[in-house]
């Protein structure tokens, strides 16, 4: 096997065993950037150069000096945090996020910073700025989003792992379209501090990796109570790679009815059915859940809490503080007015103003207010279904990877997060894996949901499933 294709915890092995040295794994990566990255287009910036500087004092760290990959909207101190907008182009932090002073401290390097889509709203990557990303299992299909550099940078092996932040699906979905692992914590089980807000009630940061094993080890590294982030918890040091086993007899696995009765690719529901049955076979319980809110609510919610808090968030891009200012600018308000017209794209001017329409006088009763209510129900339902099941199964996805340029409607894109938004809804902590491929040779991703800080439980679940499916071992193979 070549560096690249290593697992995380395989080169860790390898640096331990002295069978390889971190120079050879860093210019391994470089090589595969410089390769193909030409037609991935998965980083917006590299800054592993920069990061040499530090090899000596990281490789006495746990990650002992790998390069590891950030979304490009996770503050990196005086390297560029652009969140894949013109707004931001130019935009250098003062401060590391949380996450990578963890990933730091515990001996990671930095290896670049990844395409999304503009401040991680979207489900393709094609609403960033700069380029559309492109799924390298198949050049000219979406690797989904918003995380999609990162997931098509842990897929195409120019990287072994990333981070990714979640929303309503943008770990889990790009997750599923690439073919890798991606996790979406509980809600305040990994600070959310450094990460640029999108809709702060429903961000979390989160692994994209290759295989389940690393997504634990880096969840051992980036989790925990951070005193800068209110909203985060303190659940103790918890070591998830303990909780990878095999043996799934008593595990109770629902399927939940409500999602599998909706319409979506049958090639995917006869897929994740057919693990389903292999988690049976193996001594799991699976039953069907009746009962759960229609999918279509939490999505229709989501749809309108995500951009009232996006609207208030992005309120702070005026062209006075930071970032880009409009040339024209005769006063201040024409100033701000054609800093912010140059500087969002049209997604984000879109939810923009859907935003600030549900929050206004004499509509917020009637979309924003019944949308937090539809999200305390949802929230309800998965506390009662968990008291009977350790885990849900569904898709990740409706369909697999569609063609970039393909989804002309902004409500069929929105509609691509029908089975990942109920989780962020209800704050929630769920994995995509990769369980199989369609007729197309794309890969299908199942999603594993679990109970509030049930991490453990999906982790045990997945890893094992993974063991009995054997589709992580595939590869995309890439004309460079």
């Amino acid at each position: 096997m070549e560096i690249f294709e290593y697992s995380l915890k395989e080169l860790l092995d390898k640096i331990s065993n002295k069978e390889i040295t971190l120079e050879e794994i860093i210019n391994n990566y470089l090589n595969e950037i410089n390769k193909k990255d030409g037609k991935i287009k998965a980083f917006n910036s590299i800054s592993i150069e920069k990061e040499k500087d530090f090899i000596s004092e990281r490789e006495k760290g746990v990650l002992k000096g790998i390069p590891i990959a950030i979304k490009d909207n996770i503050s990196t101190s005086g390297f560029k945090t652009t969140c894949s907008s013109k707004i931001l182009e130019n935009y250098l932090p003062p401060y590391d996020a949380t996450v990578v002073k963890k990933l730091k401290e515990n001996g990671a390097l930095i290896l670049g910073k990844t395409n999304m889509d503009e401040f991680a709203m979207g489900s393709s990557t094609e609403n960033s700025a700069f380029k559309s990303t492109n799924n390298p299992w198949k050049l000219g299909y979406a690797p989904g989003g918003s995380s999609g550099g990162s997931a098509a940078a842990v897929a195409a092996m120019e990287a072994p792992a990333a981070l990714g932040s979640d929303t309503g699906g943008s770990i889990r979905q790009p997750a599923a379209f690439c073919g890798v692992v991606g996790l979406k914590p509980t809600y305040g089980m990994v600070s959310r501090y450094g990460l640029v807000a999108f809709a702060s009630s429903l961000d979390q940061i989160g692994p994209i990796t290759r295989d389940v094993r690393d997504a634990a080890l880096l969840m051992n590294i980036i989790s925990g109570h951070d005193p800068l982030d209110s909203t985060s918890v303190d659940k103790g040091d918890i070591n998830y790679e303990s909780y990878l086993k095999e043996d799934v007899k008593g595990l109770k696995v629902g399927i939940p009815a409500e999602y599998f009765n909706l319409d979506f690719n049958a090639e995917i529901k006869e897929n994740i059915l057919s693990a389903a049955k292999k988690l049976e076979d193996a001594g799991a319980e699976v039953s069907e859940v009746k009962n759960m809110t229609d999918a279509e609510y939490a999505l229709a919610a989501y749809y309108i809490i995500a951009p009232a808090e996006a609207s208030s968030n992005l309120a702070r891009y005026d062209g006075v503080r930071y970032g880009l200012r409009s040339e024209e600018k005769n006063d201040i308000e024409t100033m701000f007015i054609n800093t912010r017209h140059q500087g969002f794209g049209p997604e984000v001017k879109r939810r923009i103003m859907l935003g600030t329409y549900v929050l206004s006088s004499g509509y917020y009763d009637d979309f924003y207010l019944k949308a937090q209510k539809i999200k305390t129900l949802i929230k309800d339902d998965f506390d009662r279904v968990f008291k009977d099941y350790d885990i849900l199964i569904t898709p990740t996805t409706p369909t697999t990877a569609f063609k970039l340029g393909e989804m002309k409607d902004p409500l069929e894109m929105y509609h691509a997060d029908i089975f990942t938004v109920p989780v962020n809804i209800a704050g929630i902590p769920a994995i995509s894996i990769p369980s199989g491929f369609d007729t197309k040779g794309l890969p299908i991703g199942l999603q594993i949901m679990g109970p509030h800080f049930g991490e453990a439980k999906i982790l045990h679940a997945a890893y094992a499933l993974e063991k009995m499916l054997e589709v992580n071992k595939n590869r995309p193979e890439m004309e460079v």
